[in-house]
């Protein structure tokens, strides 16, 4: 799937204790935090420029990226509920053990890593997305704006 990792060693997952795995994952959990909110300063860069396009092909263009958004949106809403249900898992280990099998534990919770990489090379390909149309709009819209003053 991926090979990027958060952890601080190949094989930590299973070699770390419970309260480590605790302490990585609210750690995931501040971090998506952090992308949510960014997530809603591109909706905002967005909407601040997208009153100002006059263009049919760039309001095509900031209408998929726009929807992208709220897709990630929506991931990200549910990456922050599965870390939610995995920290109370966590939680019930710490106080006891023997509550889920360990092995499975782990590896689910390899897979929920995985996911939130995956989540994060989105996130980068869609806010540069962003930024690129952003500039592209106030680069090329600017001319149109400058030519309707003049001719005013």
């Amino acid at each position: 799937m991926n090979n990027f990792r958060n952890r601080p060693k190949d094989n930590y997952i299973q070699e770390a204790t419970w309260e480590q795995l605790y302490v990585l994952t609210e750690h995931w959990k501040s971090d998506l935090l952090f992308y949510k909110d960014d997530l809603r300063f591109l909706h905002h860069l967005i909407d601040k420029y997208f009153m100002w396009i006059s263009k049919k092909e760039n309001i095509d263009r900031v209408s998929e990226i726009e929807e992208g958004l709220i897709e990630m949106d929506k991931k990200c809403d549910a990456l922050l509920n599965t870390i939610d249900t995995h920290l109370h898992h966590l939680a019930q280990l710490i106080d006891d053990p023997f509550i889920f099998v360990a092995d499975t534990f782990r590896n689910e919770h390899e897979g929920l890593e995985d996911h939130l990489a995956q989540f994060l090379k989105d996130f980068r390909k869609n806010r540069k997305e962003v930024f690129a149309i952003t500039e592209h709009i106030i680069d090329g819209e600017e001319m149109v704006r400058q030519l309707n003053v003049v001719s005013k």
